[in-house]
């Protein structure tokens, strides 16, 4: 396969090639594998200085740089795509960083529009210039529902009615802080909030709690606290949905907590025999709650 670009296939009647818009990490790979085992082609659009090499390179793939609308709404005709999904890490770029197609330019003063708020705003805008393209974005639910946490207990440890306490109320921080479009998870520790995911992610919220118990500015023990994660109010479910992967459980390990809970039907969970086995080789819980910041 050619490293900039593959050939395009016809789809067959009723699977059309799916567009999967990659950002970093791995879930692209594990959306990937999950509409393909669908019977449905993944076409990947590569986004140069975020998406890994490694997990596109399987697949027909298409890389393109930031602000090339006008390159990907050609290649996705080129492909036969009609629809297309946005999933991995990507960070809000300055304006002074998009590499601009003609395309792009002629759709500047509105791309500066959506620029102007929160992330959701952002995202949210950008699909709907990308449908005025021609191609309809849809949400990881309808194409991977395998990858999205179901509800209930997945491992081995259940949580105490303190832990279900502070995730009541780590849900409640979520919807409080969700019109300011701030992160989507939170630790809290028998009613105290110890920390709110921002601009750092939440492997780095984690380790900065560890940091904080390695300090000793932390008084609750070890064993006592979680983390929660779900989206913001009203935040548009195509995108940046929470995520959880076998690194994340290593995290909340570190960081000394009880567990991690994530809202229901509303998380993606990359390889979820690992994410529940590695929970139980730290002795921790994993738990979909029913509800969401929503509630």
């Amino acid at each position: 396969m050619h490293p900039e670009t593959a050939s395009a296939t016809v789809a067959t009647a009723g699977q059309e090639p799916l567009a999967i818009i990659c950002g970093g990490g791995g879930f692209p790979g594990a959306v990937a594998e999950a509409i393909e085992r669908r019977g449905r082609r993944p076409v990947m659009f590569a986004v140069r200085g975020w998406a890994d090499p490694k997990v596109v390179a399987r697949y027909t793939h298409h890389w393109i740089a930031i602000g090339q609308a006008g390159r990907l709404f050609r290649l996705a005709r080129a492909e036969h795509c009609r629809e297309g999904v946005f999933i991995g890490t990507l960070l809000r770029p300055a304006l002074t960083q998009i590499r601009l197609d003609w395309q792009t330019i002629r759709l500047m003063p509105r791309i500066a529009g959506v620029f102007r708020g929160g992330d959701d705003r952002l995202l949210s805008g950008i699909a709907r210039l990308l449908e005025e393209g021609g191609l309809r974005i849809i949400g990881v639910e309808e194409v991977a529902p395998e990858i999205i946490v179901p509800e209930g207990t997945l491992g081995r440890y259940e949580p105490s009615p303190r832990d279900r306490t502070d995730i009541a109320c780590a849900l409640d921080v979520i919807a409080a802080l969700g019109p300011f479009d701030v992160g989507q998870a939170v630790v809290v520790a028998d009613g105290h909030v110890l920390a709110v995911e921002a601009a750092e992610g939440t492997d780095n919220l984690l380790l900065r709690i560890a940091q904080l118990r390695g300090e000793g500015r932390l008084t609750k023990p070890a064993g006592i606290g979680v983390l929660v994660k779900a989206p913001k109010p009203g935040q548009d479910r195509r995108f940046d949905l929470p995520a959880i992967g076998p690194k994340t459980v290593e995290n909340v390990a570190r960081a000394g907590l009880a567990g991690l809970a994530v809202a229901a039907g509303s998380a993606i969970v990359a390889e979820p025999a690992q994410v529940s086995a590695a929970a139980d080789r730290a002795k921790i819980f994993f738990v979909g709650v029913a509800g969401d910041a929503r509630r």
